[in-house]
């Protein structure tokens, strides 16, 4: 009879040699939701309220870009494409890149208008071009943002005016970030100059520190002053959000303080590598008496600077493996912890084949695995 119960071997490894540091809270944040997360690992580093449905204002206009940069990969549309600008655009309240009713102006540069300006005509523009009418495109946000993991989101409009039914995140919002940031990274520039105006990014940390490259600003009166903020420093890109600071200053501290926290106290690693192996385990019935366990994909993790040394590993191993065994089969898992708080569970798996032994080694196994 096969027992197939879980054994853990008492494997503890140190991953990494270090000296340990305390873990640093983080900065006090004036804002009525705010996050903190890394790009690569996608792991939160701060946050509070960062689940709460807030006015997002022109934080909005970060999922339409995303929506209409889905549509320029699919080649549904093009930057060339010339736009009519309706009466519904020209004559949107808020902030604007100035396009003027019935004139034709290009998906390339409404792009600008929207992502620079904040122009809520660019947003309507784009919108309608896209899917007909804004309430079509908002159609398409709200698909969209299903797919991105964006569980506490609603949109209603392309530009973020006011409506008790738009809403979203701090969390949501950095999700569409980040899907952004990943696969469509070029449109993002200080400053355009359209219908002979200049207009400069509003987000003034791009002018504070060269490392911060993006994202978007956002105000309303109920929403107060919004920031989504991304900063690359030595391969490292962070993104955070602040919803609901109490002034442009306010919004521009709060995000730097955040980043400024993440960049210093948090270091991203590679823990453990895949198809090295981490341990042989015994295989009955097979070629050879033992098979080399690991994982399939790098462990990559962000944590606390020079904590490295508490980082340990532990492996579950399947009791009783039978031969035949393929490369890649799921053996059992490795949790990697620090502090005896869980990091990662990821998949055990083998690292080799192993055929089946001689008929002499299967009868020979099969008694001994009847006894145990």
């Amino acid at each position: 009879m096969q027992h197939f119960s879980k054994i853990l071997i008492t494997l503890f490894f140190l991953l990494v040699s270090g000296t340990a540091m305390a873990v640093i809270p983080p900065p006090s944040v004036a804002a009525n939701g705010y996050l903190l997360v890394e790009m690569e690992t996608g792991q939160v580093l701060a946050e509070q309220n960062a689940s709460k449905k807030l006015e997002p204002a022109s934080l909005t206009k970060i999922m339409t870009a995303h929506v209409v940069f889905m549509e320029l990969e699919a080649k549904r549309i093009s930057l060339s494409d010339m736009v009519l600008i309706s009466e519904k655009a020209w004559r949107t309240q808020g902030s604007k890149m100035f396009i003027e009713v019935n004139k034709e102006v290009s998906v390339e540069d409404l792009l600008k208008g929207l992502i620079i300006q904040s122009g809520n005509d660019a947003a309507i523009a784009l919108a309608e071009h896209v899917a007909g009418s804004e309430e079509a495109f908002a159609t398409l946000m709200n698909q969209e943002a299903k797919k991105l993991g964006m569980k506490d989101s609603h949109f209603t409009n392309s530009s973020g005016l006011p409506d008790e039914n738009h809403y979203t995140t701090a969390r949501d919002i950095a999700l569409v970030t980040m899907a952004s940031i990943r696969d469509f990274p070029e449109y993002y520039k200080r400053d355009f100059t359209f219908n002979e105006i200049k207009q400069d990014n509003r987000n003034t940390l791009l002018w504070q520190d060269a490392t911060i490259d993006g994202v978007k600003t956002g105000h309303t009166e109920a929403a107060g002053y919004c920031l989504v903020s991304s900063a690359l420093r030595d391969g490292r890109r962070l993104v955070s959000v602040i919803m609901g600071a109490q002034s442009t200053s306010a919004r521009a501290t709060e995000s730097r303080k955040l980043l400024n926290y993440g960049f210093r106290f948090y270091v991203t690693k590679k823990l453990l590598s895949a198809n090295k192996p981490l341990q042989k385990v015994k295989v009955w019935k097979g070629a050879t008496e033992t098979i080399d366990v690991g994982i399939a994909k790098d462990l990559v993790q962000t944590i606390p600077h020079d904590s490295t040394d508490k980082i340990k590993a532990s492996l579950t191993v399947d009791a009783s493996l039978v031969a035949p065994i393929s490369k890649g089969t799921r053996l059992g898992s490795v949790k990697v912890t620090l502090d005896d708080k869980t990091l990662a569970t990821l998949p055990l798996v083998a690292l080799s084949d192993v055929e089946s032994g001689s008929i002499f080694v299967v009868i020979k196994d099969s008694v001994l695995l009847m006894l145990q």
